[in-house]
């Protein structure tokens, strides 16, 4: 089978998922084929069943805005044409499915069927937006399957935009192999004393994950015990975490590492990780900490309640409550029986329910049902 994808190759839950997804497909033998403007950011080995097409986009006078969806478009139908793609998958409607309707559209010769997968925004902010809702909706009935990824998200986008036609919810999916407890294999020396504990926050710092509550947490704890914040990632909220360190003089305690594509030996070095978000459609970096044996502090919001189950794998406090996180995060900190008894929950639970041996076959099916249907 020969799969085009699609998706924003930058550093968030979209990009990594559909990177990810196409890394597995290709090890059980299938063609992959990313079809983006730049190459997904963990994608960091060649393959002979792994190929990169760059989408290239008309600089022209008359454009104020280069039009990006007709050129990903054009470049869905060649790939699609020169490499007799079976099927493509879009992550994140806007403007992926549209482009993928019109590749569709121009494929004369034989129906190129297409899936959508909605991520979280595409459905909470931009395709609820009324500027977009309509092209949103349209291209969520045209898609031939259309998978969310997770219950919660499903339920949003069947009420939001009043579709009458199936959403399967596929949750995210974590390789179990490559993240996993640590085993020795983190340097904990290089960011901490034995004395200290490490917290940290993994996402693309923009203003839904609350990067300020973040630093707010650290602070609250760091006036228990001593303590290191690992930072990783980057985004529009960084400068602003980094005014905050320095004004709060955290700046020996709080370590900025920016984008990371081996993040499971980051993860590994952690003692708790917080995720303070306004809203998240699944949670994604609370998975990978889970898969690596580290319990986390979540905001009780979007999706999350359906991968950490409160007092189980970590703890759920209500969005913006930072004196509610900060407690919760110091009771794993200092309590080692419960940190060992949370972190082993949360490895049992990625291995029983989220690895990719288990979600992968999932997509598989899909798209054999979807291609002998055609």
């Amino acid at each position: 089978m020969k799969i085009g994808i699609t998706s924003y190759p930058t550093y968030g839950g979209s990009g990594v998922v559909a990177t990810e997804l196409g890394l597995e497909l290709a090890a059980r033998g299938y063609d992959v084929h990313f079809i983006s403007y730049a190459v997904p950011v963990r994608m960091t080995e060649a393959s002979e069943r792994i190929h990169f097409h760059e989408v290239e986009v008309m600089n022209y006078p008359l454009f104020d805005h280069p039009p990006y969806a007709l050129a990903l478009a054009s470049q869905m139908y060649n790939v699609a044409a020169n490499e007799g793609l079976d099927l493509l998958h879009v992550h994140y409607a806007i403007p992926h499915s549209v482009s993928a309707y019109l590749a569709r559209a121009m494929t004369k010769s034989r129906r190129l069927p297409f899936v959508t997968t909605l991520h979280g925004t595409d459905v909470t902010l931009v395709g609820s937006d009324r500027s977009y809702l309509p092209i949103t909706r349209f291209s969520i009935e045209e898609s031939d399957r259309v998978t969310a990824i997770s219950e919660y998200l499903q339920q949003v986008t069947l009420k939001e935009f009043q579709i009458g036609r199936p959403v399967e919810a596929i949750p995210n999916f974590v390789n179990c192999d490559v993240f996993q407890p640590a085993d020795g294999r983190c340097r904990r020396e290089e960011f901490a004393r034995d004395d200290e504990r490490i917290l940290a926050h993994l996402s693309n710092f923009r203003p839904v994950k609350r990067i300020p509550d973040v630093v707010e947490i650290f602070e609250l704890v760091r006036r228990e015990i001593p303590a290191k914040l690992l930072m990783i990632g980057d985004g529009p909220d960084r400068t602003i975490a980094e005014w905050m360190v320095r004004d709060k003089n955290l700046v020996r305690d709080v370590i900025f590492l920016g984008k990371q594509s081996q993040v499971q030996n980051l993860l590994n070095c952690a003692d708790v990780l917080l995720l303070p978000s306004d809203l998240e459609s699944f949670g994604l970096a609370a998975l990978e900490g889970m898969a690596c044996g580290v319990p986390a502090v979540c905001s009780r919001v979007g999706g999350l309640p359906e991968v950490i189950r409160d007092g189980v794998e970590g703890y759920l406090v209500a969005a913006r409550d930072v004196k509610g996180m900060a407690a919760r995060a110091l009771e794993i900190l200092t309590d080692s029986g419960l940190r060992e008894r949370m972190g082993r929950a949360a490895r049992e639970r990625a291995l029983l329910d989220f690895c990719s041996t288990k979600i992968i076959p999932r997509y598989e099916k899909l798209y054999k049902e979807l291609i002998e249907s055609q």
